[in-house]
């Protein structure tokens, strides 16, 4: 049959009628010809995406499972990636002297996200010497300079140092250890099948329901049951598999979403952030002597976007300036020296020179001319950048006549040159000799130099899925929720996804409910939905509160953000719900005897009560913001319009005046009016 189907399709008489697009047809027929005679390998579980969230989450169901000796012991779990996951299995950062090289994708792990982690085993295979803990957080307005600090709670977690909100760590770094624990796991017999450098092809309903190949079923109804609308994938590699339940954690242009025919919602922010690896000198004391502290973060906002200065060593920090695109893209074209100046001023400098900054290095960019990159073999085109159009020593020559300007002088903290007491090769006489003002543990180091080739920029937006589960598929991650990166908890909602995923998927199975049904799953958004929709509401009004210089505005948040700095009780508890300190309630499920679940309530990443007062309070601000934008919006306008209106009258009567019929034209002139 197939072979006669294929004779008619390239039957010569036909073929000249084919456009080149057709041939996309053809092979889709031959496939489902092809697929047709194939039977699928049914599993349990299939997760699309190896990313930290679909790892953990398959660490949390293998890892369990194998554990237990309850009917969860036949899950059978497959786990779809595209990339080759032995690259990151065998990731080997480079060393330079004694530099290291840092990956410039990097996260911050909370309490609750690094308690899940270690529940699930893989903690111990996370290289921490390449992890930097958080203990204390510089937060401040980039146009008042108004100031918050934030110091890490107590934790009464034994697994948890104490005084550490977060600790920071190379995604690569997280991976390498969510796969060595996977491997780990298949080692002792897991049901866990992984199947990289594939790719989805195609996601279908099954319309067949032919019987399963499936050894068990974690159900005790699934001997007879139907196999038809579970979905079927068609993968790059000819293979077909069928999933009970198929979990998207494919990133934000998700197929499984698309699949699901699950719509979201969301908006760009006009804006991308610029990631890097930067490094620094250790020097630097605190005005008693001690050394600087380099366990502190720093975040800067800007009215373009805020900039945050993340350790990973005594000498290396990591960037994350959100910023326009067109700055972005300039601020990269400049290069990494120039990068490096930019960076230093952007955290010292006042605001009004920062615009200044911003304003000279874009009109240089503008009128510059690109040009083709060689990628080694020869000039590509489409990587054509416009270089050298600023150079290192116009931006010091800008920014030393700013800091003059301003008063700065060029050993007090504000000072973002490099002078000879903080240059690289004075470090040492610096370190013995010179002890810097009170101000410097309030701002980062000076960054010396750009780790080369780290330096990049990606877009920012903000969606939401409508809905996190669909017909035997649900949703996780970044496939059912991507946030602005200033709060840094992107990948920590996702992990907490993970963890109440995985909770309700062994929950379910354990009594013996198919776990692709809606019942089964009930719990999962039930968990997740609002806590997350909270988090991405809050970061969204705060990129709002803080993307405008209204003086209004600015007032009124910075007295907010001071009062809020003296109330410690307030401080403690956003830090509270934000790192997910919730340890008593930990060690207790800990120690219950039913040792599969794993809960939201125990990995909680952020406290629905707290996430609704501080949403609820920002949203507040936003539209006291948006109302005051309107009214100025409105009061312009018909300021505006009468000074047309002015204007119109006095031509008219002048007119009239010289023709000798001032009444008549002026009459007219008010009656349109």
């Amino acid at each position: 049959m197939l072979r006669t189907s294929l004779k008619r399709v390239w039957d010569p008489k036909i073929i000249r009628y084919f456009r080149p697009e057709d041939t996309r047809i053809v092979f889709s027929m031959f496939q489902r010809g092809y697929a047709s005679s194939m039977t699928p390998e049914d599993f349990d579980i299939v997760i699309v995406g190896g990313g930290p969230v679909g790892l953990a989450l398959a660490c949390a169901l293998t890892s369990k499972s194998a554990s237990s000796s309850t009917h969860n012991s036949a899950l059978r779990v497959a786990l779809v990636e595209a990339a080759d996951l032995s690259s990151v299995r065998n990731w080997n950062p480079e060393r330079e002297g004694d530099g290291t090289f840092f990956s410039n994708r990097v996260s911050s792990i909370t309490n609750a996200s690094r308690r899940f982690i270690q529940d699930i085993g893989a903690w111990q295979y996370v290289d921490e010497s390449r992890t930097r803990p958080i203990e204390e957080m510089q937060v401040w307005d980039g146009i008042s300079d108004s100031r918050i600090e934030f110091l890490a709670p107590p934790t009464t977690a034994a697994s948890v140092p104490v005084h550490e909100m977060a600790r920071l760590t190379e995604n690569l770094n997280l991976q390498r250890g969510l796969l060595r624990r996977l491997d780990e796991v298949r080692g002792r017999g897991s049901t866990l099948t992984i199947l990289d450098k594939t790719k989805v092809a195609s996601i279908v309903s099954d319309v067949d329901g032919s019987s399963s190949s499936l050894p068990s079923s974690p159900s005790s109804s699934t001997a007879s049951a139907s196999f038809t609308g579970w979905p079927l994938l068609h993968l790059s590699t000819s293979q077909m598999i069928r999933a009970r339940l198929l979990i998207g954690a494919d990133g934000p242009n998700s197929p499984v979403r698309a699949y699901s025919q699950i719509s979201s919602y969301g908006w760009s922010y006009n804006a991308r952030a610029i990631v890097a690896t930067l490094r620094h000198g250790q020097s630097g004391f605190t005005s008693f002597g001690t050394p600087r502290n380099h366990t502190t973060a720093y975040q800067r906002f800007l009215p373009t976007g805020p900039i945050a200065f993340l350790p990973l060593s005594p000498k290396c920090a990591s960037l994350v300036w959100s910023t326009t695109p067109e700055l972005a893209q300039a601020l990269l074209d400049a290069g990494d020296e120039v990068l490096a100046r930019m960076i230093n001023a952007a955290f010292r400098l006042p605001d009004v020179s920062m615009r200044y900054l911003h304003r000279f290095i874009l009109e240089r960019w503008t009128r510059a001319t690109p040009t083709a990159v060689n990628t080694g073999r020869q000039a590509d085109p489409k990587l054509a950048r416009k270089q050298g159009f600023v150079s290192v020593e116009e931006i010091e020559k800008e920014i030393q006549w700013r800091e003059r300007a301003h008063s700065i002088h060029p050993e007090s903290a504000l000072s973002s040159t490099l002078t000879p007491s903080t240059d690289p090769a004075h470090e040492a006489r610096n370190e013995a000799n010179v002890i810097l003002s009170s101000e410097a543990t309030l701002y980062p180091p000076l960054v010396h130099a750009v780790q080369p080739g780290s330096a990049a920029s990606f877009p920012l937006r903000m969606s939401h899925a409508d809905n996190y589960l669909g017909t035997r598929t649900t949703l996780a991650g970044d496939a059912a929720h991507t946030v602005h990166p200033l709060a840094g908890q992107g990948l920590n909602l996702g992990l907490s996804d993970a963890a109440s995923l995985a909770s309700t998927i062994l929950e379910s199975a354990s009594l013996g409910m198919d776990v692709g049904s809606p019942l089964a799953l009930k719990r999962y958004p039930e968990e997740r939905y609002l806590a997350n929709h909270g988090m991405l509401s809050s970061t969204d009004k705060l990129w709002k509160l803080y993307g405008t210089a209204m003086g209004p505005v600015v007032w009124a948040r910075s007295v907010g953000l001071e009062v809020t700095n003296e109330w410690t009780g307030l401080k403690d508890a956003f830090m509270h719900f934000a790192g997910g300190s919730n340890d008593g309630a930990y060690m207790q499920r800990m120690t219950n005897k039913n040792e599969v679940k794993l809960s939201q309530r125990d990995y909680p990443g952020i406290s629905l009560p707290g996430v609704e007062i501080l949403a609820a309070a920002l949203e507040g601000i936003s539209g006291v913001m948006d109302g005051a934008r309107t009214l100025i919006s409105a009061t312009t306008k018909q300021n505006k319009g009468r000074t047309q209106i002015e204007n119109s009258t006095l031509r008219s009567t002048s007119t009239s005046a010289s023709t000798g019929t001032g009444a008549s034209s002026l009459g007219n002139t008010g009656t349109h009016a």
